[in-house]
């Protein structure tokens, strides 16, 4: 498979990849400008010349693979027998500068109950390049003129009707965000006790206070402890937005979500 469809190959799985790009050539190069190389943590596609310098640039991939490091980066070798690099020389007789971009896997949300306010939050980060999964027990909820509107964004979208909907959770991936909106607080309940079961990086419960401590209660009876329910916010949202419409309480949900993920990125 080429550089390209190893790019495709790897966004469906949504697995980390580094693009290496040969972005600059002086003098003689075993490849031209543009060439380029895909590399995971365990495989490689595609060149850009080969020899010791690609062999550097493999390296420094996986390690900005393994730091998470998503800042793109230049490395420029001098291809002559006067310089040694790590796996030696390389004697074409020119210099190369290499771009580095990484890929990193899409942040995934499952959004369970696409009523008003599931509905909204879900036309906001449709526009978000992320992995969106939508869930609902009701096909109406899920029917093809409602799911239109979110097809013209970047998130690719998982539309998921599901009689038991707690089934979903499971399958998603270590650091999935799991919104709780559904229709009825039963099934509310039964997805906050599949998410505490789960790993995702965030559950958020729409309601009340006094909705969340009926469920604190209910979850605390069946056996989990005060630290896990803990892991559960309920109400969702910025408290400053304090509007209950749904598109308001959408644009707080995503808000809330939106400064987690810069908190996260930027080590707070």
């Amino acid at each position: 498979m080429d550089w390209l469809a190893a790019v495709v190959h790897l966004r469906e799985r949504n697995e980390p990849a580094v693009i290496a790009t040969l972005a600059q050539v002086r003098g003689h190069s075993p490849r031209d400008a543009g060439a380029k190389l895909v590399v995971t943590a365990h495989q490689s596609w595609g060149t850009i010349g080969g020899g010791n310098f690609e062999a550097t640039v493999i390296d420094r991939a996986r390690e900005l693979i393994r730091t998470g490091n998503g800042a793109p980066e230049l490395m420029t070798f001098a291809l002559n027998d006067k310089v040694a690099g790590t796996h030696g020389v390389q004697c074409c007789g020119g210099e190369v500068t290499v771009m580095l971009e990484v890929l990193n896997p899409r942040r995934t949300v499952a959004i369970f109950g696409l009523g008003h306010v599931g509905y909204e939050i879900a036309l906001i980060l449709a526009r978000q390049p992320i992995n969106l999964v939508l869930v609902d027990s009701r096909p109406e909820a899920l029917s093809p003129d409602r799911i239109e509107p979110l097809l013209a964004g970047q998130a690719t979208l998982a539309i998921q009707h599901e009689p038991a909907p707690e089934s979903v959770v499971a399958t998603l991936p270590t650091g999935a965000v799991v919104l709780v909106l559904t229709h009825d607080h039963s099934e509310d309940l039964i997805l906050c006790e599949a998410a505490l079961r789960a790993a995702p990086s965030y559950i958020g419960l729409i309601g009340s206070p006094s909705k969340f401590s009926r469920f604190r209660k209910k979850l605390s009876e069946e056996g989990y402890p005060d630290g896990e329910i803990d892991r559960i916010t309920c109400p969702i949202g910025l408290p400053s937005i304090a509007g209950k419409d749904p598109a308001s309480i959408a644009v707080g949900v995503v808000s809330d979500l939106l400064i987690r993920w810069d908190n996260a990125a930027a080590g707070i």
